[in-house]
């Protein structure tokens, strides 16, 4: 009897400790493939909103210095990073060939002085056989009046009078044609002098001279366009960066703003610029469309060299205490979140007073830009009815704003926009246009910011399961983005992220890229 009762005793004791067992691993197992959420804090301070770009340092002024004659370079007096001061001789074209043509001008321009010494000889001659004739017609004329002679040989000598006046114009005329041609010999001895100069390359600023494109003895043909010789940077003390920002960030520039840029020549120093000039001109390269931005910077010790690439950011906007949480939080979405459409469309940008959103015409963008003006503007009854009507009229004008070319969507949105601005400020009372103009500021702050706009966020609920919060959003720098309206406090954790306990992969835990 005590073996089978030590035999049931255990037996009794291996099914309790397998109970025990499949309960711990029931418990344990399924509590681990529970989901676990990446929290992160919402927190208060400094946020700067940044236009980040690349692009290349050049001298503010570069000269490129040609040549208006073709020939060999026979002597160079610059080379590389030679400094260079204006008017001085920095390269020579053989000279001979203008030497040459110098003095054949010389010689063309003293023989046609000699002809004009010989035309006035002729004017001097033809006019005293004028005179003689003159004198011989008179005498003759009076003899005939005394019936001396007869009436022919007055005649002749009238006739030999009047071919001695035209013999003198024809003389006086040639000797103004040879006085024209001494001035056009002169004016081709002086044109042969010129080039001759030309020959003798100078500098015309001062400067450094950072590119030399010739040697010696090599032949220069200027036709049409001169070639290049030398570039001289005027003044390498001051530098700028022309960088391409793309046609979404350029609006968010304006000229004054400060600047900071690296390069890879120097890691780990940050250099201080401002943007000088926004150019209009667009690029244009596989549909892509940038605009050129002048950043102008300070070189005083001439650390930075033309040609290198500049990291460069530009700050849009900053605020000195912002309330601020990450991007990841904004772009999390639990799982099963991506079938409520209700939810999707409230991620929607709102359209804000003055912005660039989607326009009034999106239900859920109309209805959160309606509520907005309506607690902010604190609207009555009557004014909200009046608000309902303007956007019912702007609706269908929206709606053919979206089915226009790309090229001229955004003008009539614009337009609408307007629109509803200037209907809108007449149903305000004066204290509630200028909480209006406040808001427009703040949308164009958030604007230039590369903010604005609506999110969701998702924080623990009391269950423990994820719960969605709606937020205005203002300036972002790429990492943290502004909060503007909320019932997120300062301190509250929000979702950034979902894994498994058990160390599976992420699921679910990145939705639509909105920022």
């Amino acid at each position: 009897m005590k073996a089978s009762s030590r035999s049931g005793l255990a037996l009794l004791v291996l099914i309790v400790v397998a109970a025990a067992g499949y309960a711990a691993w029931r418990y344990f197992g399924t509590a681990g493939d529970a989901p676990k959420y990446k929290l992160a804090k919402v927190e208060s301070g400094p946020l700067t909103a940044i236009v980040s770009s690349t692009g290349t340092l050049n001298p503010v002024v570069s000269v490129s210095v040609g040549s208006q004659v073709s020939g060999q370079i026979k002597e160079l007096f610059a080379d590389f990073n030679s400094p260079v001061q204006a008017g001085q001789l920095i390269a020579r074209i053989d000279p001979e060939t203008f030497q040459l043509r110098v003095r054949q001008a010389e010689a063309d321009l003293e023989s046609t002085r000699a002809s004009v010494a010989v035309q006035k000889a002729e004017v001097a001659r033809v006019t005293a056989t004028l005179m003689d004739a003159q004198r011989d017609f008179e005498r003759k004329k009076m003899l005939v009046e005394k019936n001396f002679i007869s009436a022919a040989d007055r005649d002749k000598a009238e006739a030999a009078y009047e071919v001695a006046k035209a013999a003198l114009d024809v003389a006086l005329a040639q000797a103004n044609n040879s006085s024209a041609v001494v001035k056009q010999r002169e004016s081709q001895l002086s044109q042969a002098k010129v080039d001759l100069e030309r020959t003798g390359i100078r500098s015309p600023v001062d400067g450094v001279v950072v590119k030399r494109s010739v040697d010696t003895g090599q032949t220069v043909a200027a036709s049409l366009q001169a070639p290049e010789l030398f570039i001289i940077a005027k003044n390498l003390s001051d530098m700028q960066v022309e960088t391409s920002i793309d046609e979404a960030d350029v609006g968010r520039i304006v000229v004054g703003q400060k600047a900071s840029f690296t390069v890879d020549a120097f890691p780990g120093r940050s250099f201080s610029g401002q943007v000088t000039q926004i150019r209009k001109a667009a690029t244009v390269v596989s549909n892509v469309v940038t605009y050129t931005v002048i950043v102008a910077a300070a070189n005083p010790d001439l650390t930075l060299l033309p040609g290198m690439t500049a990291n460069v950011r530009i700050t849009t906007a900053e605020k000195d205490k912002a309330l601020k949480l990450p991007n990841a939080a904004l772009r999390f979405r639990p799982a099963g979140a991506a079938d409520d459409k209700k939810a999707v469309a409230a991620l929607s940008p709102a359209p804000t007073p003055g912005g660039n959103g989607g326009g009034t015409g999106g239900g859920a963008g109309q209805a959160q830009l309606r509520e907005r003006l309506v607690a902010e503007l604190r609207l009555d009854a009557d004014q909200q009815a009046k608000l309902d009507l303007i956007f019912t009229g702007m609706r269908d004008k929206f709606r053919a704003a979206r089915e226009l070319p790309e090229a001229e969507k955004g003008k009539a949105q614009e337009r609408n926009r307007a629109e509803i601005r200037e209907k809108l400020a007449a149903i305000l009372t004066p204290e509630q246009k200028q909480r209006y103009d406040e808001m427009a500021g703040e949308a164009q702050a958030a604007r230039a910011g590369g903010g604005g706009g609506s999110g969701r966020v998702w924080i623990i609920g009391e269950d423990g399961s994820p719960k969605a919060v709606t937020v205005r959003l203002g300036l972002t720098d790429g990492s943290m983005t502004e909060i503007v309206s909320s019932d997120i406090r300062e301190g509250s954790e929000v979702i950034v992220g979902q894994q498994a306990a058990n160390g599976a992969k992420p699921s679910g835990m990145v939705g639509p890229r909105l920022f």
